[in-house]
């Protein structure tokens, strides 16, 4: 009986045929040799045929651009007229533009039977061209917040005849810092207008603006809110830092890899790792924020093409790369931000393909480890080098400091692990999403030399804290 409900709340669509599309939208797809929908394409596009607000959690890779698109060209098929000078009837916000120039490329290969003018806007490259783009106005405009907000306040844009809002990786735009120009653009769009929001993952942060955007919107999820795909062979290798380099070399050369992105934390350990691999004869290419707009799409070219096997790139490119056969995502350092490690390793195993994410974690990356474990829900299998299966000591990181986890819950009276990891995710909001030194990080060059024993290295800072008290209160009462 509740298989029957949920089929009938949910009809499996065995074809876009049965969707009622246009047929010149239909005619596209077969000459893309599309035939059948995806799950997040199966449940989304009748609702927004429908007029209906979406909020759609999918990873990247499911299909999630032609959701959207597909439905979009239908409405703008199905009333047809003319944008109004600088103004634009389709507004998507997307947060690089990497992912843009992928969206409105959608547009115009699913579109291609229609005519409509598309337009892009993003930065990085001169805003002249654009505002020609826009001065007779465009059926369709795929834009980032920044850029799009230059125009406006330019005047070369006017947000008043926006028809339908997307919001594509809404919960990116949030770890860039998009989310005081997105409630901007919110305010300059038409309060009647359909709003589509789509995002990875929901973070309280993201369920809040969702709430503010969207009219009854039907809530479409095709995978657990920061899983995992399913077809990703996930595993990590503990290394020494200085060691990372020569195990990626190893990895690049002895693993069967048709293309490869590695994800660096910073730009420029992304530039020093490209250098060093070409040092032992790897073409490598880099992407990232520093690039020039021409920069990266040479390397993105480079990458499609097959003239450079290894792409190296900072969390920036995590869901504006969409190129098929990545068969690997080489975490050459954890990021901090845990959601970010299933941004990245979506980059693999794409349509119904699979793939191997492989991550390196020093020893100061371990917490980083351990959140998006807790994440993800799953434990990610350890290899040796060799990637051979290892066991890891099921050891608490407070036993290798001389205090036992459950001596000092005893001592407490309660278990205090919530309290510090909640602790811990506060200081880390403060310092801007940075991890705090850990107290081994603090600990004197004399403990690792092992010049003083661990217990009088902890009688030492509780000596210290102690005068540390009483000369506070000696200034207080002075």
């Amino acid at each position: 009986m509740a298989t029957a409900l949920r089929c009938m709340k949910e009809p499996t669509l065995t074809a876009f045929l049965e969707l009622g599309l246009a047929t010149p939208i239909l005619r596209a797809l077969t000459e893309e040799r599309y035939e059948t929908p995806t799950p997040i394409q199966a449940q989304t596009i009748p609702h927004v045929l429908a007029g209906r607000d979406v909020v759609g959690i999918a990873q990247t890779g499911t299909g999630k651009t032609a959701a959207f698109a597909l439905p979009i060209l239908n409405h703008l098929a199905k009333h047809q007229k003319r944008a109004e000078r600088k103004t634009c009837r389709v507004l998507v916000l997307s947060p690089t533009r990497e992912l843009s120039g992928q969206i409105l490329d959608s547009f115009r290969a699913y579109g291609r039977h229609l005519r409509l003018q598309v337009a892009l806007a993003i930065g990085g490259v001169p805003i002249g061209r654009q505002r020609s783009a826009l001065a007779n106005g465009a059926e369709i405009l795929v834009a980032t917040p920044g850029r799009l907000l230059d125009l406006v306040n330019s005047g070369a844009l006017r947000l008043d005849h926006v028809e339908i809002l997307v919001l594509d990786e809404a919960d990116r735009m949030l770890d860039m810092g998009f989310i005081h120009d997105i409630r901007k653009i919110i305010k300059l769009v038409p309060a009647q207008r359909q709003t589509l929001f789509f995002s990875a993952t929901m973070p309280k942060e993201i369920e809040d603006l969702a709430r503010h955007m969207l009219r009854d919107p039907a809530r479409v999820a095709v995978t657990p809110v920061a899983s995992t795909a399913e077809r990703i062979a996930q595993r990590v290798v503990h290394v020494d830092k200085s060691g990372k380099l020569g195990l990626l070399a190893d990895t690049l050369k002895t693993e069967n890899i048709d293309r490869a992105i590695v994800f660096t934390r910073t730009k420029h350990g992304a530039d020093k790792v490209v250098r060093q691999l070409e040092q032992r004869g790897i073409p490598a290419a880099a992407i990232h924020g520093n690039k020039s707009q021409n920069q990266r799409d040479r390397a993105l070219a480079d990458f499609r093409n097959g003239r450079v096997r290894t792409l190296i790139a900072t969390d920036i490119a995590a869901r504006g790369i969409d190129v098929d056969g990545i068969s690997h995502v080489i975490n050459y350092d954890l990021p901090n931000v845990p959601e970010s490690y299933v941004h990245r390793i979506g980059r693999t195993a794409r349509a119904g393909a699979e793939g191997v994410a492989i991550s390196f974690c020093d020893s100061e990356e371990r917490a980083y480890l351990r959140d998006i474990e807790r994440l993800i829900r799953m434990r990610v299998p350890a290899t040796d080098r060799n990637g051979e299966a290892v066991v890891e000591a099921q050891t608490s990181p407070r036993e290798h400091r001389g205090r036992p986890e459950a001596a000092r819950n005893a001592k407490n009276g309660k278990n205090t692990k919530s309290a510090r990891n909640g602790a811990s995710r506060k200081r880390r909001r403060r310092n801007g999403g940075e991890r705090p030194a850990s107290v081994a990080d603090q600990r004197s060059p004399d403990f690792h030399n092992g010049e003083i024993s661990a217990v009088a290295f902890m009688q030492g800072r509780r000596e210290k804290g102690r005068n540390d008290t009483r000369n506070a209160r000696g200034t207080i009462q002075s």
